[in-house]
């Protein structure tokens, strides 16, 4: 498992000594792979290896001048530098380096996600093995369908984010991507080679057929892989505020010792672990939205996509880390309460056992629709508070022709609901 991480080192990433650390990194690794090429002479290299460095403000105030914020970074470089700073960015463009350290921030960036992955995972399945066999009401429409168990629906969300850990890491390939080809992608100013051996260098795989970008379907195809990592979040903790509700009470978000619900109701205990994931959740997806504009760029480069990117980079992985930082702490501390899991399991009074009591009359030699019928019209009286579902159907002499009382309560066994329980999870935790 890659190395824990925290959310400082997120937001790291994005400061601009990151930033311009990495453009620097790509062009030392090009005057590198021109002085292989004896293009620089030894002696400048180490030069530039020795004393190549940047200062944020200065870049800044230059920046305030030329309008261009590479160009005031290489100015910034080449006051460190000195005369040999003239071989630095040769036969460069801008998107050379900003496109191929953009690659570099968005690797480090996956690798703090996919690490949040794993470790949301682990909490995960640790508790899906700890309620494996707690009986709760399965819900269709939100309303009672049949049982389950808990610990299957935390084996759901960890199969879940098995695939958003699978499309994460197959976001980190596609982005890591580089380009050092020049104006429009053609290598007109410079040797293929150099591109070759700075990629190689750092990692990256190159655009096989590049403008003046590395295109922004790759970027596009990282930003969802984002949203969709946090739209799974949002399932998940939607699922706990449904089961926090007053009146089901299955689960419920830790009350910590001093906590307050509402400045104006003292007995508040609210979700708002779930509902802050529920609203971040809205913005990651926006991000992704913006990230698919990006794609479309005028011939062979514009710079409509750079100032989208330099919001949405660092707020989209900032907050999707945040997200799954809390949503692995929700899920490690959330509150179950089995004693109204079951309650709620008999609050209808039996008719959650309806399909049972159906496909044993249709064993017994009725029709499907004769079944149906008979069992809907009890079913219903349950609805309209005129009894429990057990003793309308032992009341209907037309159930009771096909079935005796100990056929008739074998339907209302719980343990037949949950029999293949362990085939389940053996089919989803040997992955």
């Amino acid at each position: 498992m890659i190395e824990r991480y925290t959310r400082k080192q997120m937001g790291r990433i994005w400061e601009p000594e990151m930033r311009f650390g990495k453009w620097l990194e790509v062009e030392i690794a090009a005057c590198e792979a021109w002085n292989r090429l004896g293009k620089i002479p030894d002696k400048a290299l180490k030069t530039i290896v020795k004393k190549a460095n940047f200062n944020v403000e200065r870049i800044d105030e230059i920046e305030k001048t030329v309008k261009h914020d590479v160009i005031a970074f290489l100015t910034s470089v080449a006051e460190f530098v000195g005369p040999d700073s003239r071989y630095i960015h040769m036969g460069l463009t801008s998107s050379d380096i900003i496109d191929t350290s953009f690659a570099l921030l968005l690797r480090e960036a996956a690798d703090i996600i996919i690490c949040d992955i794993e470790g949301l995972r682990e909490v995960l399945k640790k508790r899906a093995y700890e309620h494996k066999d707690t009986p709760m009401m399965g819900r269709s429409h939100g309303i009672h369908a049949e049982p389950m168990t808990f610990g299957l629906k935390m084996a759901l969300w960890y199969d879940e984010m098995g695939r958003n850990l699978e499309r994460m890491e197959r976001a980190k390939e596609v982005i890591s991507c580089g380009k050092l080809s020049g104006a429009v992608g053609t290598f007109s100013q410079i040797d293929p080679r150099v591109e070759t051996y700075v990629l190689k260098k750092l990692g990256l795989k190159a655009e096989s057929v590049a403008t003046q970008v590395v295109h922004r379907d790759r970027h596009a195809e990282f930003f969802n892989a984002l949203a969709i990592t946090a739209a799974s979040l949002e399932k998940f903790a939607i699922e706990v505020r449904h089961l926090q509700r007053t009146e089901v009470l299955e689960a419920e978000e830790p009350f910590t010792k001093g906590q307050k619900g509402s400045s104006a109701m003292p007995h508040k205990r609210n979700p708002i672990l779930s509902e802050n994931i529920t609203g971040l959740a809205r913005l990651v997806r926006g991000y992704a939205a913006s990230a698919m504009e990006n794609i479309a760029l005028w011939h062979e480069r514009d710079i409509s996509h750079s100032s989208v990117e330099r919001v949405i980079a660092p707020d989209a992985t900032i907050a999707l880390d945040f997200m799954l930082s809390r949503a692995t702490g929700l899920m490690r501390d959330l509150v179950v309460y089995p004693q109204n899991m079951l309650d709620n399991i008999d609050k209808l009074k039996g008719v959650v056992f309806s399909q049972k009591v159906l496909l044993k009359l249709i064993d017994k030699g009725t029709t499907r629709e004769e079944a149906y019928a008979i069992v809907q019209r009890n079913a219903m009286k349950v609805w309209e508070g005129l009894g429990d579902f057990r003793s309308l159907l032992i009341d209907d002499l037309e159930v009771m022709n096909f079935l005796s009382i100990k056929e008739l309560d074998a339907c209302f066994d719980l343990k037949p609901y949950l029999k293949h329980v362990d085939y389940i999870f053996k089919r989803t935790f040997r992955k």
